[in-house]
C-alpha cells in the first residue's frame, strides 16, 4: 500500500526510498529493518546533546502526567515561566521579553511582526526590511520574503513582499556589504535580519565576527532594529551558546528554535528588548501584539527546554563542543589533503566543503546520489546541492565520525573514477 504521507522537500515522483525509523539513541537512528544510521546532520540541525537524551526524556514524561496543553492567551504555567526566566538569564543583556511559538519559521514571522509593530506604534513608521544575499529564514510567507529568491520560493513569488538585499560579505568584498547596509539604513529601513556568522541553507557560507559587529553598529547608528536569526546557529553550533556572543552583539530581537529543546520536540522563542515590548504596551487593546498559535508555550515542550537549559548549566557542554570542533577540523583536513574538494571550512561543530562544479545549485543531482550512497552505508547525509556538510550531535564518538567521513570519501572517490572532470576544483 502506498503511504498517504506527503514528505517535506521530497519529490515523490522520483520514487526514492523513504526508510522507516523506529528509534534513536545518541548519534544514531535505527530503522525498522534493524539498520543503524549515523545522524551526520543532527536530523536537520536540531539534535544537540544526542537523540533521546535521558534527562530531557524524563522531563517530558514527568510533565506529560501533569499538564499537557493549555491556552496561553491570558493563562500561564510554571514550565513556561521557568523557561522564560532561564532564557533571559542566558541571553545577551537587554533581551528581557520572551514570546513563544513552535518553529524556526514562526519565530522569524514573530520577529518581523514585532519590528513592524514597533515602528507602526511610533511617531515615524518604517516598513523596509533589509536582508542578506543567500540567506534563508524559513518557509512561511514572511520568512520566505526575507530569504533568497530562487527554487525554494519561486512558485510563491506573488505572495512575497519586497525587501532590500545586501551582498554576502565574501572575503575581499566585505566593504560592499557594509556600504550597502549603511545606504539602506540611512534611507530609513525598519530592520535588518541576518543569520549570524554562517548562512545555513544558503550553502554554509561563513563570515567573521568583526563583520557581524560592524553590521550591528551600522544599524545602531541609524536606529534600525537588528534581528538575529539564531535558529540554526544557536545552542552551540558555532562554538559558543549563541553566535552573536563571538561578536559581542546584542540584537534587538533574537530568534531561537531547533536546539532549544535539545531537538526533542518542537518549540521556538523570539526574545525582544524592553523597548520593543513597550511599543506594544498600552491601555488600547488594538495595540496588542496580534500573534499566536494553538500550541504556544506547550507545557511539555517547555519542560523539555527547561531540561535542556539544565544540561547547559550543569554539564560541560562547551567542553564537548570544543573537543568535537578539534575532531571535525582534523577529519576535514584529512579529507581535503586526500580528495578533490573545494572550499573546506569549519565554524564551531559545522564542517562544510563543495564537491563538483562551483556553480552547482540546490537541485544538482550530486545531492540525491550522495544521500542514497551514504544511506546504504549507514550514514544520514543531506547535501545542499554540491555543498556537503557534517553537523553531528555533540555526543558523537570517533568511530561514528570516521564512518561519516569514510562514506563521503568513498562517494567522492567513486565520482572521480567515473571521470567527472568537475571534481577537479
Amino acid at each position: 500500500m502506498t503511504s498517504p504521507v506527503w514528505h517535506p522537500f521530497t519529490q515523490h515522483g522520483l520514487r526514492e526510498p523513504i526508510p522507516p525509523v523506529e528509534r534513536a539513541e545518541g548519534a544514531a537512528l535505527y530503522t525498522k529493518d534493524g539498520a543503524r544510521i549515523i545522524d551526520a546532520i543532527s536530523s536537520w540541525w536540531v539534535t544537540t546533546h544526542g537523540h533521546c537524551h535521558p534527562r530531557i526524556m524524563a522531563a517530558i514524561a514527568a510533565q506529560a502526567g501533569r499538564l499537557d496543553q493549555i491556552i496561553f492567551a491570558g493563562w500561564t504555567h510554571e514550565p513556561a515561566e521557568t523557561l522564560a526566566q532561564g532564557l533571559v538569564a542566558l541571553a545577551p543583556s537587554g533581551l528581557t521579553r520572551v514570546f513563544f511559538s513552535d518553529s524556526g519559521s514562526t519565530s522569524v514571522e514573530v520577529a518581523l511582526k514585532m519590528a513592524l509593530g514597533f515602528w507602526a506604534h511610533g511617531k515615524t513608521p518604517r516598513h523596509r526590511i533589509v536582508v542578506m544575499q543567500h540567506s534563508y529564514h524559513g518557509d512561511t510567507i514572511g520568512a520566505m520574503s526575507v530569504g533568497a529568491r530562487g527554487v525554494f520560493n519561486r512558485a510563491y513569488a506573488p505572495l512575497l513582499f519586497d525587501v532590500a538585499t545586501v551582498p554576502f560579505p565574501s572575503v575581499g568584498a566585505t566593504q560592499a556589504t557594509l556600504d550597502a547596509l549603511e545606504a539602506e539604513c540611512r534611507a530609513g529601513a525598519a530592520a535588518f535580519i541576518v543569520e549570524p556568522l554562517i548562512l545555513g541553507a544558503g550553502g554554509m557560507l561563513i563570515y567573521p565576527p568583526t563583520i557581524l559587529a560592524e553590521m550591528c553598529a551600522i544599524c545602531r547608528r541609524y536606529g534600525v532594529l537588528f534581528i538575529a536569526d539564531e535558529v540554526m546557529t544557536g545552542w552551540g553550533r558555532t562554538g559558543t551558546l549563541l553566535a552573536c556572543q563571538q561578536a559581542a552583539v546584542v540584537p534587538d530581537i533574537l530568534c531561537l528554535s531547533k536546539g532549544l529543546t535539545g531537538g526533542a520536540v518542537p518549540l521556538a522563542v523570539t526574545l525582544a528588548s524592553e523597548a520593543i515590548f513597550e511599543a506594544h504596551l498600552s491601555q488600547d487593546r488594538a495595540r496588542m501584539f496580534f500573534h499566536s498559535s494553538s500550541y504556544t508555550a506547550n507545557p511539555i515542550a517547555c519542560a523539555a527546554a527547561n531540561a535542556n537549559l539544565a544540561v547547559w548549566r550543569e554539564e560541560p557542554v562547551l567542553a564537548r563542543i570544543a573537543e568535537l570542533e578539534e575532531r571535525q577540523q582534523q577529519a576535514l583536513d584529512r579529507l581535503a589533503a586526500a580528495l578533490p574538494i573545494a572550499g573546506p571550512r569549519r565554524l564551531g561543530t559545522i564542517a562544510a566543503f563543495e564537491v563538483g562544479a562551483a556553480d552547482s545549485d540546490y537541485l544538482a543531482d550530486i545531492a540525491p546520489r550522495a544521500m542514497a550512497f551514504c544511506r546504504e552505508r549507514g550514514v544520514l547525509l543531506r547535501p545542499l546541492g554540491n555543498t556537503f556538510y557534517v553537523m553531528p550531535p555533540y555526543c558523537i564518538d570517533d568511530a561514528d565520525l570516521s564512518r561519516i567521513y569514510g562514506a563521503i570519501s568513498e562517494f567522492i572517490e567513486r565520482l572521480d573514477r567515473e571521470g567527472r572532470s568537475g571534481l577537479r576544483c
